[in-house]
């Protein structure tokens, strides 16, 4: 489009307008682009994409084994599944670890986080202890919670020493505190890694909203949860998500390492049924049908995390 610019003398000289990008040039750089996204799109589609197609093909599918001959099962492993007591009680150990964990970890997580950030005195070395567990292996706090509940480890020796040796018991071994056992080491392995995450956030925030909170007479505990919560409201809600991914999929390894999913059934999750039934049992259909209800579960586990802390303002 033509400009006017002042001359010296007063009157208004029209400049030409500056040449437009041409055509050419412009889809040049959109080819551009897209080739530069082939690659990422191509690691989408096989690693990503592929695995999800494949855990519905392969429920589909009797397959005795990686080297046996497959036949097509069509709704059989889904019947085959639903019939199993072992999958009920898989899934009402999951919904137990989730509702019991996660609620338990998020807010006693955001409540550390919280003081955490309001800078007590030492607080930059709280914030690495509180990230210690989260750098130690699986195994490694496998050990540590065997070392504590084993027949002969720290807690029941603790309770001889004090007198009540009557509260002793096999921890791990016994049905009625298995899956508490392995709930304990979920919240205690997550628990300080989710306090930094809230503490990093809460630090974002501006003073100037909690130094009005307390010209209004606002304490703490009031503070933390009308003032601040609402404003990192959103963040929570992703963190609770991240938490229930890992809670859903990844209490495989440590059934696996303690319990081994007993005594009977009583500390089976649907994460290690697939284990299981994939690489003890070899029936890979039946592992990938509950694949598919733990994908299901997963999804509308989102869904409902992402519409009870979506913003409201």
């Amino acid at each position: 489009m033509p400009t006017l610019s002042p001359a010296p003398d007063g009157t208004s000289v029209r400049l030409p307008a500056p040449p437009a990008p041409r055509p050419a040039a412009a889809a040049r750089r959109t080819q551009g682009g897209v080739v530069l996204a082939v690659p990422a799109l191509v690691w989408y589609l096989v690693f990503m994409v592929g695995p999800l197609v494949a855990i519905f093909v392969i429920a589909a599918l009797h397959w005795p084994g990686m080297l046996q001959p497959i036949s097509f099962a069509g709704l059989g492993n889904v019947r085959t599944v639903l019939d199993d007591p072992v999958f009920w009680d898989a899934a009402r150990n999951t919904a137990t670890q989730l509702v019991v964990a996660l609620p338990l970890m998020i807010v006693a997580a955001y409540m550390l986080g919280y003081y955490v950030a309001q800078r007590p005195p030492g607080h930059r070395a709280l914030r690495y202890l509180l990230f210690i567990p989260g750098l130690i292996s699986t195994p490694a706090k496998a050990m540590v919670f065997y070392a504590v509940l084993s027949p002969d480890g720290l807690l029941n020796g603790g309770l001889e020493k004090t007198g009540l040796g009557s509260l002793t018991d096999a921890w791990l071994a016994s049905p009625s505190t298995a899956l508490a056992c392995l709930i304990l080491l979920d919240v205690w392995s997550g628990i300080g890694f989710t306090a930094v995450l809230f503490a990093a956030r809460l630090g974002s925030v501006p003073d100037e909203i909690g130094e009005a909170a307390q010209l209004d007479g606002a304490g703490h505990w009031r503070a933390m949860w009308r003032i601040h919560f609402p404003v990192i409201r959103d963040f929570v809600g992703v963190v609770t998500m991240l938490q229930f991914l890992w809670t859903l999929f990844g209490s495989a390894q440590n059934v696996l390492l303690l319990t081994q999913g007993g005594p009977g059934s009583s500390s089976t999750t649907l994460s290690f049924l697939v284990y299981q039934k994939a690489f003890i049992a070899a029936d890979l259909g039946y592992s990938q049908t509950v694949g598919v209800v733990l994908f299901l579960a997963g999804l509308a586990g989102l869904l409902t995390i992402r519409r009870v802390f979506r913003q409201n303002y």
